[in-house]
């Protein structure tokens, strides 16, 4: 029998043989679409690009800071055409930093790829072997790959960004403290970060301990990276910030505040609107808010603000108040009741789609007690249920159903 080579032998017995496709785009050219896709979504929500100032908030400014960069990397432009849709890449750089200063290596630095171009005559550099410092760097960083359960982390992320443009939440410069564990909040390379799971403890070798972690990111996408490398990644970033825990501080006091209003009160709506969700479900939905006047005063026109679902309303429940912070009481209603927030567009009388906020499939009994814990102090320790509708405390067992 004649010598056969692979392709013939395999034809000879009949079998098929496709090879494997290679990946048609290269690591950086990944992040660099995930970054972007960051920025179309804030277009998509905001109907504008990312805007720099002290005044913004933090994720914007970083999406504007990414924005410069990729407008003035001629690679992106040809790789985000296709997804360029609003025409984002074309605008002018408004980057507070001298973003011309910057070549196109610091660019793609600056954007977290590393882009390194050997000379292919240059004899001292080895071909198709990785040095110790890229396997090191391969293990520590760790490849991304795209989140199959990210619809379980939304809410997570959607809850976060509100706390922190409430101040619930602060972002801080990492480095003065340094730890990571389950379920902390981090921004490194621009990218809202969760640490979903903390694997158990290995010997990194230096001798000192490690741990795989289980992160998770805003745009989709999850790696398994070790502990330190996360740490060194934020120590290096100079964006890089820890997110602060819930912390309310004080809601009530005797000296008065910037945010503070003397005497307010807490009302609770129900929209007389003919929408037919709203009216399938008027006895749970409820509108929550804060106001230092009066609450009839606010609602005057409502049938005409798309706010108030264009409809007249009822005030179902009012709680009046003294030296509260208004944006600290918003943010806790906000963080207890976020993944309970209504999802409804209607039009506007313009015809413009609108989002109304403050809306809640809460019922009236939940909100009560909810007031209730904001008044004693003890409503950072729960959270709500929407599958039970009611308040879960520490024990699990805690808060009262719905009547």
């Amino acid at each position: 029998m004649a010598d056969m080579d692979d392709d013939e032998l395999l034809d000879a017995l009949g079998v098929e043989f496709t090879p494997l496709k290679a990946s048609s785009r290269t690591p950086r050219e990944e992040r660099i679409i995930a970054g972007f896709e960051d920025i179309l979504r804030f277009h998509q929500t905001h109907g504008r690009a990312p805007r720099h100032g002290e005044g913004g908030e933090i994720f914007e400014r970083l999406y504007a800071v990414r924005l410069d960069q990729l407008r003035k990397l001629p690679e992106a432009h040809a790789l985000l055409a296709g997804l360029d849709k609003p025409g984002l890449l074309i605008g002018s750089s408004s980057a507070a930093t001298d973003v011309d200063a910057l070549d196109e290596d610091a660019l793609l630095a600056e954007l977290g790829v590393s882009h390194v171009v050997p000379d292919d005559d240059d004899i001292t550099v080895l071909r198709h072997v990785r040095s110790s410092v890229e396997k090191r760097a391969a293990e520590e960083v760790a490849d991304r790959s795209p989140c199959e359960d990210f619809e379980n982390f939304r809410p997570l992320f959607e809850r976060v960004e509100e706390e922190l443009k409430a101040g619930v939440r602060k972002a801080l410069r990492f480095g003065r403290d340094a730890s990571v564990a389950d379920g902390n909040f981090f921004i490194v390379g621009g990218q809202l970060a969760y640490v979903a799971a903390v694997g158990n403890t290995i010997k990194a070798p230096n001798g000192e301990s490690d741990a795989r972690l289980r992160v998770i990111y805003a745009n989709g996408t999850e790696s398994n990276l070790l502990r330190r490398s996360l740490q060194r990644a934020l120590y290096k970033d100079d964006t890089g910030r820890r997110l602060s825990d819930p912390d309310m501080g004080p809601l009530f006091g005797g000296t008065a505040e910037p945010e503070d209003i003397e005497s307010g009160t807490i009302y609770v709506l129900r929209s007389k609107s003919d929408h037919p969700f709203v009216e399938a479900h008027r006895e749970l939905i409820h509108k929550i808010g804060v106001t230092g006047g009066k609450v009839e005063t606010r609602i005057a026109s409502a049938n005409k603000d798309a706010t108030y679902l264009l409809a007249d309303v009822d005030v179902v429940a009012a709680y009046a108040l003294h030296n509260v912070n208004r944006v600290k009481l918003e943010g806790i209603f906000h963080r207890l009741f976020g993944a309970a927030q209504l999802e409804l567009t209607i039009s506007d009388r313009f015809g413009n789609p609108v989002k109304p906020r403050e809306w809640f499939l809460v019922p009236l009994a939940v909100i009560d007690e909810a007031v209730q814990r904001i008044c004693d102090g003890s409503i950072t320790a729960y959270v709500y249920d929407p599958q039970t509708a009611r308040l879960v405390g520490p024990d699990a067992t805690t808060g009262h159903s719905p009547d």
